[in-house]
């Protein structure tokens, strides 16, 4: 069994600071993979990586002379050796281009850490030979790629990461149901929003995407001053996608802030828990090694295997 990481391994992922410096999208997303088996290396969790890309977790009515007494020994769980065929699966990225996701408090913006999970998602998942796709959207569908895993592919995804958010609101509804439509075999989806949209058109959606056979993991980003709003003097805000000014008391807006801020977002994780949908809190001050470190064992617990599919 794999334990949660310590504040001793905590102390060894990739400051954020230093790695939102690296101009090029792609050379970032080789830093956070490249430290995240080298994390795993010198780690406790040495191990990890291999029981992810050659295992699955037993499940009933498997053949039990392919356990791994070893790894039982190990983790105290039943695995499997994957067969050739269990290996790979699809997965397509939904990334949210919408106004709301340009805000930052830091030195970059939601928007610059979600291109950069996704683009380390796609890195990762294209190195251990899957077929990685990608949906950006906004209030419209902004770009669509198949997922393939070809020569030229992972560049071509990578320039259409580095496009800056430029649309007004999210709707999350449309792209949603547009990937819906799109893709008929089943594979992973993989939705990073900051999720300003109204939860119940996030549920029905999403429930489209799991009652098709998809396994779906949401990442929700945010800013830390949205989750603390820790504004100190009366400031002109400015809405993201309306564009509307509104001058508020920080002192007198805070607690109903707070409260409607949390009342939304427990809206969507239960949502989330309602479909089985892996809901995944990310700060923009977060290490993203430790995203994907977490991304990872979330799937190795859930015991899943996506069959193989064919590139298109």
């Amino acid at each position: 069994m794999i334990a949660p990481p310590t504040s001793h391994a905590r102390g060894r992922y990739i400051d954020p600071r230093t790695l939102m410096k690296i101009r090029s999208l792609e050379l970032r997303a080789q830093v956070v993979v490249q430290g995240f088996w080298n994390g795993l290396h010198r780690s406790p969790y040495h191990g990890f990586s291999v029981e992810f890309t050659e295992y699955r977790q037993y499940v009933p009515g498997d053949d039990t002379r392919h356990l791994d007494w070893r790894l039982y020994a190990r983790s105290d769980r039943f695995y499997i050796k994957k067969y050739e065929d269990e290996t790979n699966l699809r997965c397509h990225l939904l990334v949210d281009q919408s106004r709301s996701m340009s805000f930052g408090s830091l030195d970059w913006t939601k928007a610059d850490t979600a291109h950069t999970l996704a683009a380390t998602l796609a890195y990762f998942l294209f190195q251990q030979g899957d077929a990685v796709g990608l949906l950006s959207f906004d209030e419209q569908i902004a770009d669509y790629l198949p997922a393939r895993n070809r020569t030229g592919h992972l560049r071509h995804l990578m320039l259409s990461l580095e496009r800056p958010a430029g649309g007004r609101s999210t709707n999350l509804a449309r792209p949603l149901r547009r990937i819906v439509e799109l893709v008929h075999k089943r594979g992973l989806m993989v939705l990073i929003s900051d999720l300003l949209a109204p939860v119940d058109e996030l549920e029905e959606q999403l429930g489209q995407l799991t009652a098709s056979g998809h396994e779906v993991v949401v990442f929700r980003v945010l800013d830390p001053r949205e989750i603390d709003f820790d504004f100190d003097q009366s400031v002109l805000f400015q809405d993201a996608e309306t564009e509307k000014d509104l001058y508020i008391d920080p002192a007198a807006a805070r607690r109903n802030y707070l409260a409607r801020f949390q009342e939304h977002g427990d809206a969507a994780r239960a949502a989330c828990q309602k479909l089985g949908i892996d809901y995944v809190p990310v700060h923009t001050d977060q290490p993203l090694d430790r995203v994907l470190f977490d991304f990872l064992q979330r799937r190795l617990r859930r015991g899943k295997s996506v069959r193989r599919q064919e590139n298109r």
